[in-house]
């Protein structure tokens, strides 16, 4: 059976239903590139454009896992940024402010060039789920406009949020203009798309069996391979090819959205009047925003076990109702989840596994810009500007010495103390 993607909002709006072709044979390349999400189809796209000659090999089809489920907020920067600081200190920091919104001008222009329709829009928040957290929101902005880039940065006082929500449920946010969102698997297959009509061979239903750097690099599937001078692997893979310095790095945890009928023009204006995408504050946190055609896509309540819930509506409309009673009598059209790859130190993993294999993973929710970044980030690299690269390779990851069940139970009673905290 050909494989599918997730029954979805985002696959019942997909726009693009091109299909490619099993891996068969023998191929060659400069590069071959694992995984068909985001990181993946952004890496061949900025290497070809580059002139180099790709190969893409994806075990399901283009967008079929995070990156064509994901809740479509592009958000500035990428996660664990007090630890890039800490760690790396002024070069942490100059690094920071050089990829802040690197993900969003490549996105961008991809879209204007290539004529790309993933519905983008501008502007972003982050609300305080307690009063508490609004001393680190303003906190956030004054640090960002003292750096010289919080321009599009914006306090939003609690008298103040009903211009941003129409909910009680929150107390003050900040407002990031140069942010914003999309649909992230129109996006993804238009990448793809792009991609392919330069030059990029993508192969899709062609799951890895094995990858080989060295003197020999190659990729290798069920019936065919790849020979290649360097490999990339990207984004979340079989834990059998988790290995070197990916042992013990990676938990992938679930994430689940619902998306209700569309609703009335009013009262899409009353919930969201800016349009824009929010996340709260908390570290187990909700995302929502409303989508082209006014539906409400509300996401969250992320299990760190990896047990989904038997029922996906019904554990999330609670919490949708509880910030916007106005949706109480709602439908659900579509209620759907996946994973995301979580990395302990909420840094995005980014380096070689070998001196010609590379890798990008561990985005924690964050996926939509850090995984363009990371794909330029390697590309430079495989082109010979490695001073990113080496940045990132200078991280000290965390890393579990136990298996991956093991690991995610105690990664959930990690956040089950976060999430307590968040209750107070």
């Amino acid at each position: 059976m050909s494989a599918t993607h997730i029954n979805s909002y985002y696959a019942a709006t997909a726009n693009d239903q091109t299909r490619y072709p099993k891996l068969e044979g023998t191929h060659k390349a400069d590069v071959c590139v694992v995984g068909g999400g985001f990181s993946g189809v952004s890496t061949a796209l900025s290497l070809v454009e580059r002139g180099y000659t790709v190969a893409l090999v994806e075990a399901q089809r283009i967008g079929w896992g995070a990156s064509g489920r994901n809740g479509g907020q592009m958000i500035a920067g990428i996660s664990g940024e007090h630890r890039i600081e800490s760690q790396l200190g002024a070069d942490g920091r100059r690094l920071l402010a050089d990829i802040r919104y690197l993900g969003h001008d490549i996105i961008e222009r991809r879209i204007e060039a290539h004529q790309i329709r993933c519905d983008l829009k501008r502007g972003w928040g982050e609300v305080a789920a307690r009063p508490r957290h609004m001393d680190m929101l303003r906190a956030y902005v004054e640090e960002r406009h003292a750096e010289g880039d919080g321009d599009l940065l914006e306090v939003i006082e609690p008298d103040a949020m009903q211009t941003v929500i129409g909910s009680d449920a929150y107390h003050g946010a900040y407002v990031d203009r140069r942010s914003g969102h999309l649909h992230p698997l129109n996006l993804c297959l238009g990448e793809a798309r792009a991609a392919a009509g330069l030059g990029v061979r993508i192969f899709e239903e062609s799951p890895v069996v094995s990858v080989t750097g060295g003197a020999s690099p190659a990729v290798v599937t069920e019936k065919g391979r790849v020979d290649a001078a360097s490999i990339v692997l990207a984004g979340f893979l079989d834990p059998s090819f988790q290995t070197g310095p990916l042992n013990g790095l990676l938990f992938p945890t679930g994430s689940y959205i619902v998306a209700t009928e569309p609703l009335a023009e009013d009262v899409a204006r009353e919930i969201i009047p800016g349009d824009l995408a929010i996340a709260d504050s908390n570290v187990v946190l909700d995302y929502f925003r409303l989508s082209a055609d006014r539906r409400l896509l509300f996401g969250g309540r992320c299990n760190y076990s990896n047990r989904d819930p038997s029922d996906i509506r019904e554990t999330l409309r609670p919490r949708m109702v509880e910030v916007f009673p106005q949706l109480k009598d709602v439908a659900l059209d579509f209620a759907w989840g996946g994973k995301i790859d979580i990395v302990l130190t909420r840094v995005p993993a980014i380096g070689r596994r070998e001196a010609n294999v590379y890798y990008m993973q561990g985005y924690c929710g964050h996926g939509v810009n850090a995984t363009h970044i990371a794909g330029e980030i390697v590309a430079d690299a495989i082109s010979g500007t490695m001073e990113r690269l080496d940045l990132f390779e200078k991280i000290r990851q965390i890393r579990l010495p136990v298996g991956q069940f093991l690991g995610n139970q105690m990664l959930a009673l990690g956040m089950l103390y976060y999430r307590l905290r968040d209750l107070l």
